[in-house]
């Protein structure tokens, strides 16, 4: 929301549909213009990093998009799974997946949201559901 405010340029997309667009930009031969869209704001939230296997396709597609932004804007990773776990997600040993988390990590910063006290660990769905007001 600050970026808003301050007139940054912000695009948000949970990284499945930013795939599937991809896959159907690339049958209809917009494939270009498409990652275009994506590289251009100066801020990219990708949502559900990694919550599903990328395949070659989508490795190719994620490397091209970060490859776009490095240096010029700013690209803020949300996921639920743990950075060290990326490589994995990403399909191991495979040059598109070191070739991505080169191009994340040696310029990227790290904000990981943990509770201070596990044992009192709470979902934000509560949180958020006991807000709901009263019928």
């Amino acid at each position: 929301m600050e970026a808003l405010k301050q007139y940054i340029t912000v695009k948000y997309v949970r990284l499945s549909d930013f795939l599937l667009e991809c896959t159907v930009a690339w049958d209809e031969k917009r494939y270009d213009k498409v990652l275009q869209t994506y590289a251009k704001p100066k801020l990219l939230i990708i949502d559900e990093w990694l919550a599903m296997t990328p395949d070659a396709n989508d490795l190719h597609a994620i490397k091209e998009l970060i490859h776009r932004r490095r240096r010029k804007s700013s690209t803020i990773f949300c996921s639920q799974v743990l950075k060290e776990g990326w490589y994995q997600a990403l399909g191991g040993a495979n040059t598109e997946a070191e070739a991505i988390l080169d191009r994340i990590t040696y310029d990227g910063y790290d904000i990981n949201i943990e509770y201070t006290d596990p044992t009192k660990a709470v979902s934000m769905r509560k949180i958020y559901n006991r807000l709901k007001p009263l019928d």
